[in-house]
């Protein structure tokens, strides 16, 4: 047992969060129970908190920025958990990964220009790219035996008939949860080198891969794309820090760092906010031991839902995840449709899930489930389900 109490239950109602405060503003009933925004109901560790306070009690908040140590505490986590080796130059600062592969799109790309993505995904990766008038083009993983896998021929097929111009890859992948490995990864990108499309990797949840399922930052396992490749990274899911909004780009290349910089100006962006530059510095410096106890906390989570599943509502199938904080659920033995499937969460089962369609590809029959939260708060979401299901 850790310093660190995850199974605390913290009310967070009435105190503007989105995950908790927003149900009937998004057309939702009141009383559902939230496990949908990757967002945790765990406090964040006390060294952040420490350094909040500190802040608070000197009082000032004008403009900032950061030194030394603040490059310092970043790169030696990646280096230390990951054994990438960076350098001060590549790192650009933003207030988030998605406004990130928003800069991204607009600077490596013309309104028009195709983007790859691979479906089931993040849905943010589909509007950053159709807000800005880009093309999206799907390459769906193939979902088999309950596992899902890459078809490089067809990544390939249509990087080049597509004329893709840049890929964003989700690694490790939201929502089902595979951590992609350096094999995949080098294909993948001996594919994009081919066919001279540039590269964007939301690496956001890195820090959550579970035994034997190493991750891999996308540059150390294909430096030849060095020049043409983009890292994102940020300690937002990794501390419960998203609402501080600050993130960390990495960008070895002198011309497209350049390029992205030039987007976020013509945005009329100028700086983080202190306070997460703050508690940035402090997660990476003295974070790590609340990160091991979470992940162990995490993993027992989902031990605890896969034997549930097994046991009470066996009609709705984990697919194993090798990474991240979700379970991604397929529901297809219930035999309902989309419609009915989301009325069934949402209406009878009164929870609140990230319903499957929104990521696409073959995201219909599915719901992704948050497990960040307390054992308590699991097992009444469990509960509420298998009476649900028990009526269908």
């Amino acid at each position: 047992m850790t310093a660190y109490d995850f199974d605390q239950i913290i009310d967070r109602r009435n105190t503007n969060s989105l995950k908790y405060d927003f149900a009937v503003e998004r057309g939702l009933p009141a009383d559902v129970l939230p496990l949908w925004v990757a967002d945790m109901d765990f406090r964040a560790p006390e060294p952040v908190l420490d350094a909040l306070r500190k802040t608070v009690d000197h009082g000032i908040f004008g403009y900032s920025d950061v030194k030394d140590g603040y490059y310092d505490a970043v790169s030696q986590w990646f280096l230390t958990r990951f054994g990438w080796q960076t350098r001060p130059e590549w790192l650009v600062k933003t207030p988030g990964v998605v406004f990130a592969l928003a800069m991204a799109v607009r600077a490596l790309t013309q309104p028009g220009d195709s983007v790859l993505i691979q479906p089931p995904v993040y849905y943010p990766f589909f509007n950053v790219i159709r807000s800005n008038d880009r093309k999206v083009v799907e390459s769906r993983l193939v979902y088999k035996d309950g596992a899902y896998a890459i078809d490089f021929a067809d990544f390939e097929r249509k990087a080049a008939k597509e004329h893709v111009k840049l890929f964003i890859l989700c690694s490790p992948h939201n929502p089902i949860g595979r951590v992609w490995t350096v094999e995949e990864l080098r294909r993948l990108g001996d594919i994009c080198r081919k066919h001279g499309i540039y590269v964007v990797s939301d690496e956001i949840h890195c820090d959550f891969t579970l035994p034997g399922h190493p991750h891999h930052v996308f540059l150390d396992a294909v430096p030849e794309l060095t020049e043409r490749a983009i890292v994102c990274t940020a300690p937002s899911k990794t501390f419960n820090l998203a609402g501080l909004q600050a993130s960390n780009i990495w960008i070895p290349g002198e011309e497209i760092r350049k390029r992205f910089v030039r987007e976020m100006s013509r945005c009329g962006y100028s700086g983080l906010n202190r306070m997460g530059l703050i508690a940035c510095q402090a997660a990476y410096e003295g974070g790590g031991d609340w990160l091991d106890g979470c992940r162990t906390y995490l993993r027992d989570n989902l031990d605890f839902l896969r034997a549930f599943l097994a046991e009470r509502i066996p009609q709705v199938r984990l697919v194993e995840p090798e990474g991240t904080y979700f379970a991604w659920l397929d529901c297809s033995g219930l035999g309902l449709s989309q419609e009915a499937l989301d009325e069934l969460i949402i209406r009878r089962a009164k929870l609140w899930l990230d319903a499957g369609h929104i990521f696409g590809g073959n995201g219909g029959q599915f719901q992704r489930v948050v497990l960040a939260c307390p054992r308590a708060t699991l097992r009444q979401a469990l509960e509420q389900l298998a009476q649900a299901v028990s009526g269908v």
